[in-house]
């Protein structure tokens, strides 16, 4: 063989083994080929890096052969290909950290301070009297053990199957649930189930705390537990290979119970890696993977996470943060607003929204507002609601069960009797929810909690009235009066509860000693005659007044 022909040989190997390398590099990291992709430009830097160490070495090899044959030579051009590639390197390193630096808040806080458009509203006229119905009762936690314990009640797939870590929070026909699918338990149980997908997700209940495994005569073939050309990301990134989707995609069902993969792409608005917002969203079906690519405005309506909450609470903050300029930011602080160190999730208007507590940069003791944010529009509403912010409510929540040592969730802020309210659940070390909680959010020495949401709400409103705020128990109450034919007490909780009957009737009524409301009933005695206001409960009547 010709040493020209073994020349060419050896180049077209080089190139065949630097063209693997950078194949493999992509198949595994999935850059954008768009030149606002940060992986891209981290992929160009790789592959200069490969090229300027193959041709280092080569070099150094190429010496030591020629100075054991008493040949030692200085090859002018193979240096200058080295001296090329470093200059290539350094000029890519250079652009990019000048970007990302004209890129950054530092040079542009009025441009990431108008990212979102935010409207301040009327708390009492916007927030209607809660409905139960639509509240999240559980977290994530919760809804986590809650989909475990399903999960090990399923025999013919548990052995196969996990559940993921998911756990969507959506509007489903009208109910907040979350939605999470199955995924396969190990590498070998992938290789014995791939070839039939995954086979359900699970479905569970928010407000009632039912949980489903939800079959599928579809079962779903893309996800983030597959692998190869079905791995739900490497699927998008060869029919979209120009589009930036954000790192995190979302798992949901449209309203015929169908799963799909809501995948936002994201837009960048100032230089090429700054302002990070939302411009497309493509929509993958999860068992067919079939794409749909829509405008961020064009979405239908059934898709509730769009913008993720971490992604709306960072736009709040440069809204809060850079009214007055980026220094100021630093250093005087005035006017500064930043959201709190915590969110929730709210069922309105058909969509999901995030509900997060605002505080002043310079002070975290208290609240100046709130903030709800449609993780599907990005539309944002403020509510001026001065008061405790929300871990110092959950403190004081705790405080009434400190002897039962039950641990608050991140609460909500309610409408309940036209006043702000937090409500929360209490759980215990199992993370199982135990309790509920009120309070009040101008005054969080006002609490009130219950063994269920109806107990707690009835307590709170009698707590209201008692410290002169009118309030009343969203239900329909009742009234009646009668003669007292049993009576007894039990204490549930570290809490003191009478139970009595009317009229030789066997309807049991309870009356939660721990309402202050109630002080009288400790004088109760059978053949009293009462009349009670209640409202109907699960198992028993629960006593909002009582008169003798």
């Amino acid at each position: 063989m010709s040493p020209k022909v073994k020349h060419n040989l050896g180049i077209a190997l080089r190139v065949v083994i630097i063209l693997a390398v950078a194949f493999l590099y992509y198949y595994n990291t999935l850059p954008a080929l768009n030149i606002h992709s940060k992986g891209l430009w981290g992929f160009l830097i790789f592959m200069i890096v490969v090229c300027d160490i193959w041709w280092i070495i080569r070099r150094y090899r190429t010496m030591g052969y020629h100075f054991s044959k008493g040949k030692f030579r200085l090859e002018i051009t193979v240096l200058q290909q080295v001296k090329i590639g470093l200059i290539a390197l350094g000029s890519v390193l250079v652009v990019f950290i000048v970007a990302n630096l004209a890129s950054s808040t530092l040079f542009n806080a009025k441009r990431y301070q108008q990212l979102i458009k935010v409207e301040t509203r009327d708390f009492v006229s916007d927030i209607k009297q809660v409905d139960y119905s639509t509240i999240p009762l559980l977290d994530r936690d919760s809804a986590s053990l809650l989909g475990d314990k399903k999960m090990g009640s399923m025999v013919d797939i548990v052995s196969q199957f996990e559940v993921s870590d998911e756990y969507t929070q959506i509007n489903y026909n009208g109910k907040p649930v979350r939605v999470t699918p199955l995924k396969y338990a190990s590498i070998i149980k992938w290789f014995t189930n791939h070839s039939e997908g995954v086979p359900a997700y699970i479905l569970i209940d928010m407000a009632s705390q039912e949980t489903q495994c939800v079959k599928l005569e579809q079962p779903i073939r893309y996800s983030e537990s597959e692998h190869f050309g079905r791995y739900i990301k490497r699927h998008l990134r060869f029919r979209f290979p120009t589009y930036i989707f954000d790192d995190e995609i979302f798992f949901e069902i449209d309203d015929n119970g169908t799963p799909y993969w809501v995948c936002p792409v994201v837009k960048y608005n100032i230089g090429l890696f700054g302002g990070k917002t939302i411009g497309r969203v493509v929509l993958c079906n999860a068992s067919t993977g079939e794409c749909y690519d829509y405008a961020v405005d064009e979405v239908p309506t059934w898709v509730d996470k769009v913008y993720s909450a971490e992604l709306l609470i960072q736009l709040y903050d440069y809204y809060g943060k850079f009214q007055n300029g980026y220094w100021n930011s630093k250093f005087s602080q005035k006017g500064c607003l930043q959201t709190t160190n915590g969110y929730n999730y709210i069922a309105m208007d058909d969509d999901v929204w995030v509900y997060t507590g605002v505080t002043s940069v310079a002070s975290d003791e208290s609240n100046v507002g709130f903030v709800l944010m449609n993780q599907r529009t990005m539309e944002t509403r403020f509510y001026i609601v001065e008061g405790a912010i929300e871990d110092s409510a959950m403190s004081s929540a705790q405080g009434q069960v400190q002897h039962l040592g039950y641990a608050a969730t991140f609460p909500l802020l309610l409408n309940i009797a036209d006043e702000p309210t937090y409500f929360m659940a209490l759980k215990d070390e199992a993370g199982l929810v135990k309790k509920y909680a009120m309070v009040n959010i101008h005054n969080y020495q006002w609490v009130a909690t219950g063994d269920t949401v109806k107990e707690c709400e009835t307590n709170y409103v009698s707590l209201l009235n008692i410290n002169g705020i009118s309030g009343e128990v969203q239900g329909n109450e009742q009234e009646i009066r009668g003669k007292i034919t049993a009576l007894a007490s039990l204490v549930l909780n570290g809490n003191t509860h009478y139970y009595l009957m009317l009229n030789d009737q066997e309807t049991v009524y309870d009356i939660d000693m721990s309402n202050p409301a109630f002080a009288t009933a400790i004088t109760l005695q059978i053949g009293d005659t009462v009349t009670l206001t209640y409202v109907e409960g699960e198992t028993v009547r629960t006593v909002v007044g009582l008169t003798k």
